[in-house]
């Protein structure tokens, strides 16, 4: 069993890939922001997307182990195409509708302060903050799908 699991190239392609992409996303804020900012590891969005380097390898190397008529590839292809979907679509206008409500928040939060200023009390400081980065620009989930499928032809050869 332990040995199946290890020897399991689908599987260490796709974890590899997500893996690999998540840890890509720190050096490339550091360009933008000029901070190492690890926790990046962790976060959604940003470039490349894990979730897609994730599931294209593990399509492509279903495809290349199974084979590309095999059902085994076409299920692993609709659901890469579904996550794809899902990253640019639902979970980037979650993010955006995050930001609206960030900015809304904020400015209430201003005019209260504003008013107890006026009124002479202390205000009182309650900050939630949506999170705003979920989804991914187009060109982000097409990175993180060429991605996946180079990290999977090389643990191919690798693997072989």
């Amino acid at each position: 069993m332990l040995y199946s699991l290890l020897n399991n190239y689908p599987l260490w392609a796709s974890l590899t890939a997500l893996s690999l992409a998540q840890l890509l996303k720190v050096p490339w804020n550091y360009t933008f922001t000029k901070e190492w900012n690890w926790s990046w590891v962790l976060n959604t969005g940003s470039m490349p997307s894990g979730h897609t380097a994730a599931v294209t390898s593990l399509a492509t190397s279903i495809g290349i182990w199974e084979g590309w008529g095999s059902s085994l590839f076409a299920i692993t292809t609709i659901l890469a195409l579904i996550v794809m979907y899902d990253a640019t679509g639902v979970r980037r206008q979650a993010g955006m509708h995050a930001q609206a409500l960030n900015r809304l928040a904020d400015d209430f939060a201003q005019l209260v302060e504003e008013i107890r200023h006026i009124k002479e009390k202390s205000p009182r400081k309650t900050k939630v903050k949506l999170k705003e980065i979920l989804g991914h620009q187009p060109i982000e989930v097409f990175t993180g799908a060429l991605f996946g499928i180079v990290i999977s032809v090389i643990m191919y050869r690798l693997w072989d």
